[in-house]
């Protein structure tokens, strides 16, 4: 698995850029033993943006989800990404990371000392090999039991030990559930399964994210008139796939080349939902979707 930052970075802190990871909290900040952090990711490459505008937007909501106050809106959060990105070489594969958190409260994050910070790094995306998975005993929360709607600092602790999980069993991710069992997603990343032509993913229950990548990558195949079905699946309807394939900003689509003991040929329907959704990001894909 690929190093999420691999070299330069700067940082967008009280309106100024800076030159790699600047210490900006403080031992009693909110962010630090609370946990009021929200983030998004977004991609930059080959001079390409794709969906930067709705990553920035989805920050916004997750901080207001979280309580916080945002005084910035998404337009203006692209706009200062697009400074950053303006600072790198256009053939470099960059990271983008709008960031909000609290600085004060107890327990409950104090609005107005809501924070706003954003990195731009370099990132390599990973080459499309193929990655393993398993099964793990962790599960995601439900709505009702952890802030499930926002992209929020506070849920990773959990991927952590489900991939901490995976890996002490030889493994790159795992398949992780739901409260009641239905498959949910990978561990970072939303998940998909071939059967028979046809492509099947969670329908969205309130566990896990709706993907911006996914839901960019539903819309394309629909568009070419590949089948896709938001549905209940378990772990048993992955034992009998002919394909599975991840989408998430970080890799965007990835093939799985093994599940649990069944090896798995990286298939045709990842290969086109990857060359799909690269041609739409160099605009060369359907408009307007």
């Amino acid at each position: 698995m690929a190093k999420a930052h691999t070299g330069k970075s700067i940082t967008y802190t009280d309106g100024q850029w800076v030159e790699g990871n600047p210490m900006i909290l403080g031992a009693m900040d909110h962010a630090v033993w609370l946990g009021s952090a929200v983030f998004d990711g977004a991609r930059a490459f080959n001079g390409m943006t794709p969906d930067l505008d709705r990553h920035c937007a989805r920050a916004v909501r997750s901080a207001r989800l979280m309580g916080l106050s945002p005084d910035i809106s998404g337009p203006e959060i692209e706009a200062i990404a697009r400074q950053g990105i303006g600072q790198f070489d256009a053939a470099l594969e960059l990271y983008i990371c709008p960031m909000f958190f609290a600085t004060e409260g107890f327990i409950v994050p104090e609005p107005d000392t809501t924070r706003f910070v954003l990195t731009v790094a370099e990132a390599p995306i990973p080459a499309p090999d193929g990655f393993s998975a398993c099964t793990t005993s962790f599960c995601r929360p439900a709505t009702n039991m952890a802030p499930t709607e926002a992209k929020a600092a506070c849920l990773y602790p959990n991927v952590a030990r489900v991939l901490t999980e995976a890996k002490g069993k030889g493994f790159d991710t795992a398949v992780v559930a739901d409260p009641q069992g239905a498959v949910a997603e990978f561990a970072y990343a939303n998940l998909f399964m071939v059967k028979d032509g046809e492509v099947h993913t969670p329908a969205i229950n309130g566990t896990f994210l709706n993907g911006i990548t996914r839901q960019r990558v539903m819309a394309l195949l629909r568009a070419t008139g590949t089948q896709v079905r938001e549905t209940r699946l378990t772990v048993e309807d992955f034992h009998t796939a002919d394909e599975i394939f991840t989408t998430g900003n970080f890799g965007k689509v990835m093939p799985a080349n093994r599940f649990e003991s069944r090896n798995l040929q990286p298939g045709p329907i990842a290969a086109k939902a990857r060359q799909l959704y690269w041609a739409w990001a160099h605009g060369d894909g359907p408009k307007n979707m």
